[in-house]
């Protein structure tokens, strides 16, 4: 009897030390850092679409309505020459239809209708409709970096003659440019831009 009894005991510690050391080795499997996959073209460029796409978005959505029709040649600066330069909604408008000039053909994806020049559509007239295409043009950068691999990535897309990374590098290039007027255009006006909130000017 007393032999059984140690055997009982025997077997119940075994499994309880076995069952122990079963739950550490889930629990580090579970908490141990996922791997992570490894970059791609497309997830390099993705992430340049999405970092460019968070800072126009937000300078966009900064600026009040009753702005959006803003240009610098109203203030009259002496020695000035802002005659004729877009005003702030003709710019947001101007990334978007660049955008979908530029990242189409990397999608096959059709222009916006009423899409005719870089101006954008002329009959986007609110700040909702503008940021409504802005956004739209974005999600087609996102599909356009979508496309690319290490083996189509330096080829042109149907007749054009830049290949298809220059094409997607470009959309973002073209768009940091503007930004850097957007948020000149905000400064005109008293509004600190988004990313520069919370920093010392």
């Amino acid at each position: 009897m007393k032999r059984r009894t140690i055997f009982l005991l025997l077997a119940v510690l075994i499994f309880t030390v076995v069952a122990l050391r079963q739950g550490k080795l889930t629990f580090a499997a579970a908490s141990a850092p996922q791997a992570q996959p490894a970059p791609t073209v497309a997830s390099n460029v993705d992430r340049e679409v999405s970092g460019i796409e968070k800072q126009i978005v937000e300078a966009a959505e900064a600026m009040p309505e009753d702005k959006f029709n803003f240009s610098p040649e109203s203030l009259h600066i002496p020695g000035s020459d802002y005659k004729g330069v877009r005003t702030f909604g003709v710019q947001v408008k101007h990334i978007a239809a660049s955008n979908y000039f530029i990242w189409s053909p990397l999608t096959g994806d059709k222009l916006p209708e009423g899409l005719k020049d870089g101006n954008g559509p002329e009959s986007l007239k609110t700040k909702a409709d503008i940021l409504q295409f802005l956004k739209e043009s974005f999600a087609l950068g996102h599909k356009a970096a979508a496309t690319l691999t290490t083996e189509n990535m330096l080829q042109p897309p149907g007749s054009s003659k830049s290949s298809r990374l220059h094409l997607a590098e470009f959309g973002v290039a073209h768009a940091f440019n503007h930004y850097g007027q957007m948020v000149e255009y905000l400064r005109m006006n008293g509004v600190v831009p988004p990313a520069s909130r919370g920093k010392s000017d």
